[in-house]
């Protein structure tokens, strides 16, 4: 990069107004690479001729051979726009499902977003997904619609033809975001409507209910896209063209006289010319004339194409280059291929960097313009609600909001994630231009080594001279010449070996944004982890504490400096010293700090930012293990290193030594082989075949047997019989009754477990697993009121659990169900999985689940002492279950049983007996004076028997976790067992054609058809399926070599079947 352009844009860093962070989204093959290459060579960093071909921001090998967009890259342009210079920070994103994660990334950075759409093909799943990611994020996107040219060469529709099916798409674009805004309106709506309680009542005493949404008095006309609004550009990228109506609307205004206001206006839509009365009037589609858009702008690239592509007619050519007043080289008219002169013509006609960059500055927010809701949804974490952080920490949303580059302001910096870089791209390891001085010098060394060598050539040439004396003379000086040669050539190989060490080396660059203040180099900050709390952290830390102080230690909280800082320039990086609020950077030397992201900050008062929005799923597993056992050590490294640099792969080790690694899909999990392979590790790996995940489940006992005939009596007395004949098959100390419940006793026949497991109707299931995060927030209310603290919740998410708490009641019914979800233990596994664990006990009332709602804290409520014993057995049940070892789902585990049988001591060996028993069967006035507290039950007959019961961590603890392990596992296996699988969800778009072979595949992979719909317009059909995880290796590529390629599918992980 010249130095010229570098302090052109450190300039421009300083101009806040004039930045523009931007990402380019869309689905997969939509043209967004090519996209971002016409950006790039309107800065003249690539050829405009390799535009499209080369594919800058695709750095890495794979990324090429594939042709797809694996990591999120960034770029620096320089933009000038009448009398302003614009800095455009652009993001490349990919558009595979199985890196959508890499896009969570990008949009995390961004104050705006370009949303490309193929024309052809419309708005696709992974389109949907984008503009969902975009809305979350609460970014503002403009719309792109690529591969215009497809129309014209491909489907050989009429400019009439091709303006409907523009119009189609952009209404299914705008249905996209339209249903995002209805649901975000309807809640907001649903909220108000919880504060007040009650219908309203009117003076006759009926109920009056008001059934508006809400969606009347909101304006969302701001929202669309439509070419009027100036947010839509119509491309074909591939080509170098593309273009607004605000062009064609000054064209048109100056050669027929129209003012330019007008022309925006009825350029799209339906108005027709009136060449006669020389008027633009309404009304196109009924009187059946050409609308404007077709007359004006689309007919004028049909006949370019016409003449160019289609018919290659010279003369009509030269007569349409002279009345664009364009120039094209003689070469590009005589060659062979016509793309070549289209391209010529249209890059200088209508560009396409142009018109895309002019869309960004004009309707693209800048920095400043970050809207204060976006602020506060960054800034509170999990339960958390901006009202109830700290007061120094609420302040903060000011520095957040002017965006100041003053000395004064706080720095605010969020990692979104960390990417790998070879030590021969950094900076500092880069060949430099050489000033004129070093030139001067290198070529005097030349010169004396060469008058040097023509010296010791002209004594081997001349023999009189070359007496013994002579030789004697020179032999040492040749010898030690040689000598000295050969140190020094080991000496240059000590040189090239040390540089080797270091590039062997990997290094991490964190991929940042500045929020707020200025980051210079060697400034010392606080690194915060996504589980930083800043109101415990102000209590320990001194008022008015900085970096640079030495401080204690505070949990998730550490000091560093920062290194080195870097502008992102696609495959380059540039060395900077600072970086001003709004830009987006990188940093060097993190990787010892942050694991995947993190937020920097001179504040310790700045909360951590929300977690980034994945929506991939990981769900591929391999266990991986190095071809020579030797080389263990490396591959661990490797793995650690690759589970830094990519956002969505999981590393774990297993209990049985294997080291899995867990990824998003096929092609994900390719391209982290590779890296292991030929980067992290550089050993040879060996990997198994994928590890399928599955989950163990229960159902309830069939009515009729296999032949659809009712159980009879007799069959039913068989069935006893049968469970009688298996009780011997249990282990010692476990008895089964008829009615399924499990009682095991403890080794020391200290403790008696019943357990009952029965399956959780479809709803809870479903129910359980989409409320994850909030069972997760009543788990960690409970702890907090456990420890003495209190946690503040948010009103948005106590109506969330009370809503969660009611559907959970509406779909347990019966009489088996009666109280159960007041009667709720624990969530399980890890606490929040789908399933429950019950306390049928009816002399133990625990404190409940949901005492974080108003009203549900029972006063005089205690635990029992091993309660959390039993609630570790209950988790490590769930966790793995007998059949596989997967974890469970959708089961309830009820304990109706709970004895303890306590030691008595000498002391009072009359009036116990030898021993005390407390069992569920005592009687209810003593459970109720001692509510199983065993320091107050126990504590009168011996001082030394508190300190016993108390010690919860102790070996009956631990026999007590293995009781009711064993008690839930037994539990489990006397009910009917079932595996559920993992499923996909499976789009593919294909011709008519090829559609019986898509089925044929998806048929002989146990595949099953949902949906089929033809797109309107196309011969493109659009097929919904479900396939099993374990049948989808190898799939996508037996649908391409089966259809010549001609579809292609959509993986994502949908849900889990029986």
């Amino acid at each position: 990069m010249g130095h010229k352009s570098l302090a052109t844009i450190i300039a421009l860093q300083r101009k806040t107004t004039n930045i523009r962070n931007l990402c380019i989204l869309a689905h997969v093959d939509h043209g967004k690479t090519t996209l971002a290459d016409s950006l790039v060579a309107s800065n003249g960093i690539i050829s405009s001729r390799l535009a499209g071909k080369l594919r800058y921001l695709d750095s890495r090998e794979d990324e090429q051979i594939r042709g797809i967009t694996m990591k999120s890259s960034a770029i620096s342009l320089h933009f000038p726009l009448g009398m302003n210079e614009y800095l455009i920070n652009l993001i490349d994103s990919p558009g595979h499902v199985d890196f959508s994660s890499e896009v969570s990334t990008a949009v995390r950075l961004c104050d705006g977003a370009i949303v490309i759409v193929d024309a052809v093909e419309g708005v696709c799943p992974q389109t949907q997904v984008v503009l969902r990611q975009a809305w979350l994020e609460n970014i503002r996107p403009v719309l792109v619609i690529n591969k215009i040219d497809r129309l014209i060469v491909e489907l050989k529709l009429t400019p009439q033809e091709a303006y409907i099916h523009l119009k189609k798409i952009l209404e299914q674009v705008n249905a996209v975001t339209g249903t995002l805004f209805t649901s975000k309106v309807m809640e907001e709506r649903a909220e108000k409507e919880s504060e007040k309680q009650g219908p309203y009542e009117n003076s006759g005493g009926e109920q009056i209910y008001d059934w508006s949404a809400g969606l009347e008095d909101t304006d969302d006309s701001h929202l669309y896209f439509s070419p009027d609004q100036g947010n839509v550009v119509f491309a074909s990228a591939i080509d170098g063209w593309g273009f607004s109506i605000h062009q064609f609307a000054q064209i048109y205004s100056q050669k027929m006289g129209i003012r330019v206001e007008v022309l925006l206006k009825t350029l799209w839509g339906d108005f027709y010319l009136n060449a006669k009365a020389k008027k633009i009037m309404k009304g196109a589609q009924s009187k059946g004339k050409k609308p404007l858009f077709v007359q004006l702008v689309l007919d004028n690239l049909w006949s370019l194409y016409d003449a160019i592509v289609m018919k290659r007619d010279k003369e009509k050519v030269e007569k349409m280059v002279a009345s664009l007043g364009v120039k094209v080289a003689a070469r590009d008219l005589r060659h062979s291929d016509p793309k070549v002169l289209l391209s010529a013509v249209c890059s200088q006609w209508l560009p396409v960097s142009q018109a895309v960059l002019t869309m960004v500055c004009e309707k693209l927010p800048s920095p400043l313009d970050v809207a204060s809701e976006r602020v506060e949804k960054l800034m509170s974490v999990g339960a958390r609600r901006f009202d109830s952080l700290p007061e120094r920490t609420q302040e903060l949303k000011k520095a957040f909001l002017e965006c100041s580059n003053e000395d004064a302001a706080p720095v605010i910096v969020f990692v979104s994630k960390m990417f790998a870089v070879d030590s021969k791209a950094l900076p500092q390891n880069k060949q430099r231009p050489l000033t004129q001085e070093e030139i001067a010098q290198r070529r005097e060394l030349a010169r004396q080594r060469h008058a040097e060598r023509l010296a010791a050539n002209q004594v081997s040439e001349n023999p009189e001279s070359a007496h013994t004396g002579g030789i004697a003379e020179t032999a040492p000086s040749i010898g030690e010449n040689s000598t000295g040669g050969s140190g020094l050539s080991a000496e240059m190989e000590v040189l090239k070996s040390e540089p080797d060490k270091e590039e062997s080396k990997e290094h991490f660059v964190a991929f940042a944004r500045v929020y707020s203040g200025v980051v210079r180099r060697g400034t010392k900050v606080f690194v915060l982890g996504p589980k930083y709390d800043p109101a415990q952290a102000l209590k320990m830390l001194p008022e008015g504490c900085s970096s640079a102080d030495a401080l204690p230690s505070v949990p998730h909280m550490s000091c560093c400096t920062l290194d080195s800082l870097y502008l992102l320039m696609g495959r380059e990086l540039e060395e900077l010293e600072e970086v001003p609020s709004g830009n987006v950077l990188g940093i060097g030397g993190m990787e010892e700090w942050i694991l995947k992201s993190a937020t920097i900050s001179t504040s310790p008062a700045c909360p951590p930012f929300t977690p980034l929005n994945f929506e991939a799923t990981p769900i591929v597993r391999v266990a991986i293990e190095p071809k020579h056992p030797s080389e263990m050590p490396r591959l661990v490294k490797g793995m650690k290193l690759l589970n830094q640099a990519d956002p969505c792969a999981e590393v774990l080790i297993q209990e049985t030594g294997e080291h899995v690694l867990v990824t998003a899909g096929e092609v994900h999990l390719q391209r982290c082989l590779d890296d292991l392979r030929e980067r992290f590790a550089q050993i040879e790996i060996s990997a198994s075949k994928p590890i399928i995940p599955f989950r163990e489940t229960v159902i309830r006992r069939p009515k009729v047997d296999m032949v659809n005939e009712e159980l009879g009596k007799q069959q039913k007395v068989a069935v006893i019989h049968q469970s009688k004949e298996e009780q011997y098959k249990y282990p010692e100390g476990v008895q089964v009754d008829s009615s399924g419940l499990v009682t095991l006793t403890t080794p020391n026949k200290m403790a008696t477990i019943g357990v009952r497991a029965m399956p959780l109707p479809e709803e809870v299931t479903q129910l359980l697993e989409a409320n994850g995060s909030l069972i997760r927030t009543m788990e960690q209310f409970s702890l907090s009121m456990k420890e003495g603290k209190a946690l503040e919740i948010n009103q948005r998410t106590l109506e969330s659990i009370q809503d969660f708490k009611g559907k959970l009641e509406s779909h347990l019914q019966g009489r088996k169900w009666r109280d159960a979800v007041n009667r709720i233990w624990s969530f399980g596994p890890r606490r929040c999985g789908p399933n429950l664990l019950l306390n049928n006990l009816e002399s133990y009332q625990r404190p409940s689940v949901w005492q974080c709602l108003e009203g549900e804290r029972v006063p005089g409520t205690a635990l029992r002492d091993f309660d959390n014993s039993i609630i570790s057995g209950f988790q490590l049940a769930t966790l793995s279950g007998p059949m596989c070892e997967e974890p469970l789902m959708g089961v309830c585990l009820s304990v109706e049983r709970w004895d303890m049988k306590l030691p008595s001591l000498g002391s009072h060996q009359d009036s116990m007996d030898g021993e005390e028993k407390v069992s569920d069967g005592d009687s209810k006035q003593k459970a109720a004076q001692e509510p199983w507290g065993a320091a107050e039950a126990y504590g009168s007959h011996n001082k030394r028997w508190p300190d016993v019961s108390v010690d919860c961590y102790g070996p009956f603890s631990g026999q007590l976790i293995a009781a009711m392990k064993e008690a839930c596992r037994h539990a489990f296996q006397h009910q009917p067992q079932r595996l559920m699988a993992a499923m996909y969800t499976c789009e593919i778009m294909a011709t008519a054609e090829v559609l019986g072979r898509v089925y044929g595949v998806l048929s002989k992979r146990e595949g099953r058809i949902l949906q089929e719909e033809m797109k309107e317009g196309t011969d493109m059909f659009i097929i919904k399926a479900v396939l099993p995880v374990a049948e989808s290796f190898g799939f996508a590529d037996e649908i391409r070599k089966r259809t010549s390629g001609l579809a292609s599918p959509q993986l994502v992980f949908s849900h889990w079947e029986k």
